[in-house]
């Protein structure tokens, strides 16, 4: 079944999500940029009021593909308790090198690696994400004024993307200004989680969290996230 995570701001967005059938909880500041990062406190609050009653991701921040900015930013992340650590790969030319310091960190925290289809998708970088050691991955937009996810790829690409996650043993998650007419025909890529920000708000995505855009959304996606903490 496919979940839904939903991106939250502070505690009284992440308990309006939980309300509202979020099947995961996602720290990450939008008027920061695509995976903007809140402060640790912030994501150790949220992590406190969920209580484990769902998974709690969030983001390191807007950084560049290396070592020296992303692993001091996964530790920062990582020590706040969260489930999974989202690490933007807005450089994917210079992944390669920065992996085996990520593999390191793979032991302790669960990675799930974010790709940009507006920057282009190579399918070719899941079996090596895979066996550096990531949870998962997913596919979201960098650039939220040009159109959402399926603006930038074919929903057989995106069914692609997701079966070679899952040939991978990896998590598979899908965003990217996903609108609501979407959901149906996103539905039936299989993926583990649509991820929303902006159809969960009043107006735009760096507004605030609309319980009335929650219900909606959810009322689209049945079934709960077969997603736990203890999942691999």
């Amino acid at each position: 079944m496919t979940g839904m995570l939903a991106s939250v701001l502070d505690v009284e967005e992440a308990l309006l999500a939980l309300s509202g059938g979020a099947d995961v909880i996602d720290c990450k500041d939008p008027r920061r940029g695509a995976l903007g990062d809140l402060p640790a406190a912030t994501i150790t609050a949220i992590v406190a009021a969920v209580g484990g009653r769902r998974p709690v991701s969030a983001t390191v921040g807007d950084l560049p593909t290396e070592a020296d900015a992303l692993v001091p930013a996964i530790r920062r992340v990582g020590e706040t308790g969260v489930d999974f650590v989202k690490i933007g790969v807005f450089h994917p030319v210079a992944l390669p090198a920065q992996l085996p310091a990520m593999a390191l960190l793979a032991r302790d925290f669960r990675l799930i690696a974010v790709l940009f289809a507006d920057r282009g998708v190579d399918l070719s970088v899941v079996p090596v994400l895979a066996a550096a050691g990531f949870a998962g991955v997913m596919l979201d937009t960098a650039d939220k004024s040009e159109g959402d996810l399926l603006d930038h790829l074919s929903l057989p690409l995106a069914a692609d993307f997701v079966a070679a996650a899952h040939r991978n043993g990896l998590l598979a998650g899908l965003a990217g200004s996903l609108r609501r007419a979407r959901v149906p025909a996103m539905l039936g890529v299989g993926a583990d989680y649509l991820g929303f920000r902006g159809a969960l708000c009043d107006g735009v995505r760096t507004g605030r969290l609309s319980a009335e855009a929650l219900r909606d959304i959810r009322a689209l996606i049945a079934g709960d996230l077969p997603i736990t903490r203890d999942a691999a």
